[in-house]
């Protein structure tokens, strides 16, 4: 099948396979699966144009409600900290746009840029595993993990929803909100500025941010990873959108590059995203917190070794 906007030509199959694996796994750790679809599409497709950024986006705004839906319907969606991650996000997003299209337009700085995001992303996932988590955090994903199998079997039988995130405190100075027995308070203004670093970075990449800010918020923040992957799929969808929506306004601005999305492409792999997300969001309560950041630490540090290699090589 032929992808004019991509000058690319894939089996139409190929696209939401790839996607529905990717996502699965990275859907329980809080992203879309859009930092791991790039490198897919860069090095195995070949597409390299700044289109391929909203195209990515345009994959997000398909796959992520589905994983939405589960969190929401299961109770571990942080509303509020969505709506913090979403507010700061989207001004830098508009930012990393324009340095795509204008200062990164080649494979080589490109891929340069890739390696470096998934080294740094790939770090912190690793340092939440080895190190970055206090017995305070870890104390409430075992109690999340041993509440889950206790009421495995009750869930199947009665149909009874396990107990839901409560917010307790959402002001300009912080957010606190119960999960599972223990109280998790974080610094609003902190992850303001974080967000909006994150943002710049996402708009550049193509990824609505959520890889990059869920380890931060576990790693970092010391929050579990069980109640805040919603809330950073929540933020990347709404940070993708302004995306997609600012790359169209810019593609007539710059005619001799592709930089509006390939629709048939990004909707290709957002249906199997859509697929991944959502039965990742509800296998995630049934996978311990070091299984899932173990995965997606490997697969992080093995891809930013190879595009890390392939430059300085050059």
């Amino acid at each position: 099948m032929q992808f004019p906007v991509a000058g690319i030509e894939v089996h139409p199959l190929v696209p939401p396979v790839v996607a529905f694996g990717i996502s699965f796994f990275t859907a329980m750790g809080g992203a879309s699966g859009a930092f791991l679809l790039i490198p897919f599409q860069l090095s195995v497709l070949g597409f390299s144009s700044p289109a391929l950024s909203s195209t990515n986006q345009l994959y997000n705004l398909v796959a992520i409600p589905w994983g939405v839906w589960r969190y929401i319907r299961d109770g571990r969606m942080v509303w509020p900290l969505t709506w913090i991650i979403a507010a700061t996000t989207i001004p830098g997003v508009f930012a990393g746009v324009i340095i795509r299209i204008r200062y990164l337009p080649d494979t080589e700085r490109f891929g340069l840029f890739v390696g470096s995001i998934l080294l740094y992303v790939g770090i912190m996932i690793g340092k939440g595993i080895f190190g970055g988590a206090t017995v305070y955090h870890q104390s409430a994903e075992a109690r999340f993990h041993e509440l889950v199998n206790s009421h495995k079997q009750m869930e199947i039988s009665s149909g009874e929803p396990l107990p839901r995130i409560h917010v307790e405190e959402f002001g300009i100075a912080r957010l606190s909100y119960m999960f599972y027995g223990e109280r998790f308070t974080v610094s609003v203004v902190k992850i303001f500025l974080i967000s909006a670093v994150i943002g710049l970075v996402g708009g550049v990449y193509g990824m609505g941010g959520g890889a990059i800010m869920a380890p931060i918020l576990v790693a970092g923040f010391h929050l579990p990873v069980y109640s805040v992957a919603g809330a950073a799929l929540m933020g990347s969808f709404i940070t993708s959108l302004a995306a997609v929506i600012f790359s169209m306004m810019l593609a007539p601005v710059f005619p001799n590059l592709q930089v509006a999305p390939d629709w048939m492409l990004g909707l290709l792999f957002g249906v199997g995203g859509a697929a991944g997300m959502y039965c990742g969001a509800m296998a995630q309560k049934y996978f311990p917190a070091k299984i899932i950041k173990g995965i997606l630490a490997f697969c992080l540090l093995f891809l930013a070794g190879k595009y890390l290699f392939k430059f300085g090589a050059q």
